[in-house]
């Protein structure tokens, strides 16, 4: 036993492991706990104020009459979002791993260039798209003029969400290329040997041998990106505000009303409402996780 067990005895195993999962209750368990508790009463986030416990009324309001317009286009922006740019991601980022993959003069520098845009952060990588599609004098935006058009680019509420998911998709790639690169280097070569020596051609190869070998690394992808961008917030913030209803999505709703930042919101008011929403994302998240991981594991077995 001692020379297999990694530890000469098991307490310091009980130890480490205890000290994490009380550091995890600490600092997750508690605040969600506070959360759900907070989403129940009206408190508002000012020293001194009284907070009543009101029930359900915040969830009530959620999907009142008065908020279910605000509410349910935040709803369908969640959910056109994370699915599109989840999706586009998967794509790309699997076309590109499996370029990366061969012997490419140069690749590890192509790897690196692919996973920059992941440690540049939210801010600058919101700035500098920002600049990039800033309507006076952006290279966007003087590229549309060489053919005489013109656009207000995130203030268009018909291309604002596009160009958020382009955005989402640029700075989340690298992550999702590494993982099929991973992936795809885990692939046995005698198996593509065989498959081309039985007359197989390179897009047979891929559907019948490297995706099916590639499903733990497609389900890995999928749910790190839809749980990402369903949580997301901080990127559409810096793009297009607080106050853009084409780009409003359930965790900048609850940043909004939590925090203040759009008109009629105030933190005297909003603080326990936005803990209801954010208890209505966390439903949704967790529905939509386990739903696609379901069918991800089918999907697996089946392959």
């Amino acid at each position: 036993m001692a020379e297999t067990f990694p530890f000469p005895r098991r307490t310091p195993v009980r130890v480490t492991f205890g000290l994490g999962m009380l550091l995890l209750g600490i600092f997750g368990f508690v605040p969600a706990i506070g959360v759900l508790v907070a989403s129940f009463t009206d408190l508002r986030g000012l020293p001194g104020l009284p907070i009543a416990f009101v029930g359900i009324q915040n969830y009530i309001d959620f999907f009142s009459p008065a908020k279910w317009a605000d509410s349910a286009n935040a709803l369908t922006n969640t959910v056109i979002f994370a699915f599109a740019s989840t999706i586009i991601q998967i794509v790309v980022a699997l076309a590109i791993a499996v370029l990366l993959n061969r012997k490419l003069k140069g690749r590890n520098f192509y790897r690196a260039v692919v996973f920059m845009p992941t440690i540049l952060g939210v801010t600058v990588t919101g700035l500098v798209w920002s600049l990039i599609f800033n309507v006076s004098g952006g290279p966007a935006a003087s590229v549309l003029q060489l053919f005489g058009g013109r656009s207000a680019f995130f203030g268009d509420p018909h291309l604002a969400l596009a160009l958020v998911i382009l955005v989402q998709v640029w700075m989340v790639l690298g992550v999702s290329v590494i993982i099929f690169l991973s992936g795809l280097q885990a692939v046995p070569e005698e198996l593509h040997e065989a498959a081309e020596i039985d007359g197989a051609s390179a897009w047979q190869r891929f559907r019948s041998v490297t995706v099916p070998l590639l499903a733990p690394a497609i389900t890995a992808n999928v749910l790190l990106g839809i749980v990402n961008a369903l949580q997301s917030y901080q990127l559409i913030y810096v793009l297009s505000g607080p106050n853009n209803r084409s780009t409003q999505v359930l965790s900048l709703l609850v940043y909004v009303q939590g925090f203040g930042g759009a008109s009629g919101t105030t933190l005297s008011q909003s603080q326990g409402y936005a803990a209801a929403v954010s208890m209505v994302q966390f439903v949704l998240v967790a529905i939509v996780s386990i739903v696609a991981l379901m069918i991800l594991r089918r999907r697996e077995a089946k392959l």
